[in-house]
């Protein structure tokens, strides 16, 4: 009987401990497969773009491909259309899932600038080449249209003190030669077109009427497209493009580039992403990527 009892007593001992030993099993399991199910969650990403006509998006799809064999903008169709450079900087702050593209001269800290193949969005790195999602700031007239003050305000604008103003905000100026001097003209200037030279343009004008008081310059922002459009039309004097005018535009105006400016490419602050190649984006664009898992 004793030999009995002490049987029973070594098997149920045997049992607890097996027990013991497979429910921490079970846990480590669970533990492990909690952080495996965490670091692969899957975000699907948020495709924010410009509206068509706009001279940032046509710049953006060509210089990353995202077009067809005949050069049509392919941006994938659910993306989320934004119509201006502040309306984008705002989407992408407010949406953790987001991606995005504006000028380099208007990023804001409400957002986050990538690498784009391992280079930094500077203006350094725009003028070596090695950031190379760059496009020009243009101006567009028709010569014989200009007032004397439109003539001197773009005097003013290409003149060594215009283009120190450009280099200031971080856009990547042209050569001056010329120092301007104020000539007191009266009157209005009115310029219209790129949401991203806008607020270029809002520095230089903002000098420009320091310097003469009697001059009143109004800035339309209606897109690169649109602007361009009423410089043709005579709607208005100045056209602003942040893209090169398409050979039937450029036949009707005379161009002046004012500055050279990056595409920063942004996503949300809370982001991990810091760096991305241009396939990546070229394929998050036209849809082929599209969770951020992809990409990490």
């Amino acid at each position: 009987m004793k030999m009995r009892k002490k049987v029973l007593a070594v098997v149920s001992a045997l049992v607890i401990t097996t027990l013991a030993f497979t429910g921490c099993g079970n846990n480590k399991s669970a533990s492990s497969d909690n952080g495996s199910d965490s670091g692969a969650k899957s975000q699907a990403i948020t495709v924010v773009s410009r509206e068509e006509g706009s001279g940032t998006r046509g710049a953006f799809v060509e210089l990353l491909g995202v077009v067809d064999e005949n050069e049509n903008d392919i941006t994938v169709s659910s993306a989320q259309i934004t119509n201006s450079t502040s309306v984008m900087l705002q989407k992408v702050a407010q949406t953790k899932s987001a991606i995005g593209y504006v000028s380099l001269g208007s990023l804001s800290t409400d957002v986050k600038a990538v690498q784009v193949d391992g280079a930094d969005a500077t203006a350094e790195n725009v003028k070596s080449g090695d950031y190379k999602v760059s496009r020009p700031f243009n101006i567009c007239y028709k010569e014989d249209k200009l007032s004397d003050i439109d003539k001197d305000f773009i005097s003013f604008i290409m003149s060594k003190e215009g283009q120190q103003i450009v280099n200031d905000n971080g856009y990547i100026g042209v050569e001056a030669t010329e120092s301007y001097k104020a000539s007191g003209k009266k009157g209005k200037i009115t310029l219209a077109g790129s949401t991203s030279v806008a607020p270029l343009m809002d520095k230089l004008k903002d000098e420009y009427v320091k310097l003469n008081a009697d001059a009143s310059i109004e800035i339309q922002e209606s897109g690169s497209s649109a602007g361009i459009q009423s410089a043709i039309e005579g709607a208005t004097e100045i056209g602003m493009s942040s893209r090169e005018l398409k050979d039937e535009e450029a036949k009707e105006l005379q161009v002046q580039k004012i500055a050279l400016d990056g595409i920063a490419v942004i996503v949300n602050t809370e982001n991990q992403v810091t760096n991305l190649t241009s396939d990546q984006i070229k394929k998050i664009y036209t849809g082929d990527l599209t969770d951020w898992t992809d990409v990490q």
